[in-house]
């Protein structure tokens, strides 16, 4: 069983951002992602009626949020499954606080609400199930970072069977060397670092824009199952003219179990 994912913040819709204000960029995103043929696209960042609208432009996609009760000052972590590829079973929103089954709440000081989106999967013609959590941190401060993962970890623990693989991707606003990581490895150790499968060299995923950042440092992770066989893991660098689709870049894994 092939899987190609995707995790990228798609920046969220932002008219000062000018040039590459989301009408400017949604089609090329669309098209820089959907090059790679992925099955699943996990997003950040993004709000209601920007992630409707890019959906229409992700044709054999579905966006997995029979779920959420919207609300149009969020923003959300959210999935946009290949169709034809996978039964849905299960998919929730968590609130990374300490009630983190009231929308919106926030604790630990973060800047936003945040919050943790898991789905449970199971591929057509197989009988193994996925479990798939995409997340978003806070951007200011580490030790609210540790907070919102360490209730992550909680709520993953109450709903994760160990024998369905585990996929753990999003944007952690942090280095993966840092306490979040270092958390996590502790909590799930069989979970592994797709880019560092790869790649030596750690490079900056969120670039404002810019292209290139010479403080920056990998915030966009996936991590995988020990089980799964890690084929490849890149970031896309696409951009046109100067225009980039979004300001992080995306990171695309493929993996087979």
């Amino acid at each position: 069983m092939a899987l190609c994912l995707i995790t990228c913040n798609i920046r969220f819709d932002n008219p000062a951002d000018g040039h590459h204000a989301w009408p400017h960029r949604r089609d090329f995103l669309a098209q820089t992602l959907l090059k790679h043929n992925p099955d699943i696209i996990a997003t950040q960042e993004g709000r209601y009626q920007q992630l409707k609208d890019f959906g229409s432009n992700l044709k054999n996609y579905e966006l997995i949020d029979e779920h959420r009760s919207w609300s149009s000052e969020r923003m959300y972590p959210s999935f946009f499954i290949r169709k034809d590829r996978f039964e849905i079973l299960k998919s929730e929103d968590i609130w990374l606080s300490e009630t983190p089954n009231i929308a919106a709440s926030r604790s630990f000081g973060s800047a936003f609400p945040r919050l943790m989106t898991w789905l449970k999967i199971r591929p057509k013609n197989s009988d193994k199930n996925i479990l798939i959590v995409n997340t978003h941190l806070d951007h200011l401060k580490e030790e609210t970072r540790i907070g919102q993962i360490n209730v992550l970890i909680q709520e993953i623990n109450k709903i994760w069977q160990s024998e369905c693989p585990l996929v753990l991707m999003g944007d952690f606003n942090e280095s993966p060397i840092g306490q979040v990581r270092q958390i996590i490895n502790k909590e799930f150790p069989d979970l592994q670092d797709a880019w560092k499968s790869f790649n030596n060299i750690e490079e900056t995923s969120h670039h404002a824009f810019k292209g290139k950042m010479d403080n920056g440092t990998r915030i966009d992770w996936i991590l995988v199952d020990k089980n799964a066989k890690i084929q490849s893991c890149i970031m896309d660098k696409t951009n046109k003219e100067g225009l980039y689709p979004t300001d992080h870049y995306p990171i695309i894994s493929k993996i087979k179990f």
